[in-house]
């Protein structure tokens, strides 16, 4: 596509967006047919920034994902999440999208500005509303400047990063927030004046194994010994687990999951997040790129964690349980992800947010990125200083719990 005069709007709904312009921006260069999941990406194709072109599928950023979260009630004006997702377009094309809502508060981000907010309306401002470029409820890296191929990308990318600032203005919010960004775009959005901050999570990296067994060999010996027995405990009372993905996936496991979703999240948030339409949305439309591990005991399904499948990842998102049982949440979130990623050739596992006991069961620490326009210059200053020592803390953490990770050392017996 040749380069032109780039307009900008926003839109109301990712409604108001077909599929095919929405995925050609989300996922570029992976086929637009369905059954995606487990296919493509598995031969080994890297992720790519967001100033390359490299194939690599993020289930997250899909029309299929976007529209299960709206259409659902789930992310709705209702909610508190009101979508303005920002488009540029070409002669009519639309050539780049940032993923975009309006918010009346802080929740279901996992990127936490309350403080900002109390201090700012302490001071005498308006915090709310801001604009929160991200996937409702979702701790997961990905793009968020969403490029077709085909366009100037760099040229692009200026309009999305200008534009997400002009729509700050025109929404009289306080903040635009670019949230779970790949490092490459916390740079750019930097150099149009978002400030960087980063956090931190624990993912899985594949090295090429054959089998856990292989994973478990480069643990020291007392890491290894206590997954083993954690292990085997937690399926100790007659539990089986089970993966369910694609036409597997049923209604009444969609059930079953729902009310473990509600039991534990009533726990953790008072409030969850999801609707059960929501899950059958998904089913219907992204089946092939959802894994529920699922454990059984006596007849009943009695636990589950929803995973989605990318290209070279699986993200874990959330879990829940309707009996408690010792260590079967590591099973299902963690143990049985590896064993998946490893038989799929997956080279990543992202676990969600937050959890240093993920150190030990093999997780290291992976910084993550965000990046945070504020309109008044006063709060933009105090929040910069707060960051700039906000960074160097996680750098540190980051470092420290990297040398407590429960590998083998080079010289010590298998």
């Amino acid at each position: 596509m040749a380069s032109s005069e780039i307009t900008l709007e926003a839109v109301p709904s990712v409604a108001d967006v077909s599929a095919e312009a929405w995925d050609a921006c989300a996922n570029p260069q992976v086929p637009s047919n369905r059954g995606r999941g487990l296919a493509p990406g598995l031969d080994g194709s890297a992720a790519g920034s967001c100033m390359e072109t490299k194939a690599s599928y993020n289930p997250f950023v899909s029309h299929a994902f976007f529209s299960a979260l709206e259409a659902s009630g789930s992310a709705t004006v209702r909610t508190g999440w009101a979508a303005r997702h920002l488009l540029a377009k070409i002669d009519g094309t639309v050539a780049g999208i940032v993923p975009c809502y309006l918010k009346s508060h802080s929740q279901g981000e996992y990127v936490f500005d309350r403080g900002w907010a109390d201090a700012y309306e302490r001071a005498g401002g308006r915090y709310y509303p801001k604009l929160q470029a991200s996937v409702p409820f979702t701790p997961a890296t990905g793009p968020r400047l969403l490029i077709r191929d085909g366009v100037n990308r760099e040229q692009i990318a200026l309009a999305l990063a200008s534009g997400l600032i002009a729509l700050t203005g025109v929404s009289k919010a306080s903040s635009a927030h670019v949230t779970f960004a790949p490092e490459a775009e916390w740079k750019l959005l930097a150099e149009h004046g978002f400030l960087q901050r980063t956090d931190q999570q624990f993912h899985w990296h594949n090295q090429g194994f054959a089998a856990f067994d292989d994973f478990l060999a480069t643990l020291n010996s007392r890491h290894r010994k206590a997954i083993k027995r954690e292990r085997r405990d937690a399926v100790a009372a007659g539990i089986t687990v089970h993966w369910l993905t694609g036409s597997d996936i049923t209604e009444d496991a969609w059930d079953a999951f729902f009310e473990f979703y509600m039991e534990t999240g009533s726990r953790k948030w008072g409030r969850p997040y999801l609707t059960r339409a929501f899950y059958s949305l998904v089913g219907e439309s992204m089946a092939s790129d959802v894994l529920l591990v699922m454990a059984r005991r006596n007849h009943r399904w009695i636990a589950g964690a929803i995973n989605f499948i990318g290209s070279d990842t699986l993200f874990g998102r959330h879990w829940g349980a309707i009996e408690h049982h010792p260590f079967l949440h590591f099973e299902i979130c963690y143990y049985q992800a590896i064993e998946f990623a490893i038989k799929h050739r997956l080279k990543v596992v992202e676990a969600g947010a937050q959890g240093e006991h993920k150190l030990a069961r093999g997780y290291l620490p992976q910084t993550t990125y965000s990046a945070h326009y504020i309109a008044d210059p006063g709060l933009r200053r105090a929040i910069a200083d707060y960051l700039k020592r906000e960074r160097a803390y996680v750098a540190e953490a980051g470092r420290e719990l990297a040398e407590a990770a429960p590998f083998r050392k080079a010289d010590e017996a298998p």
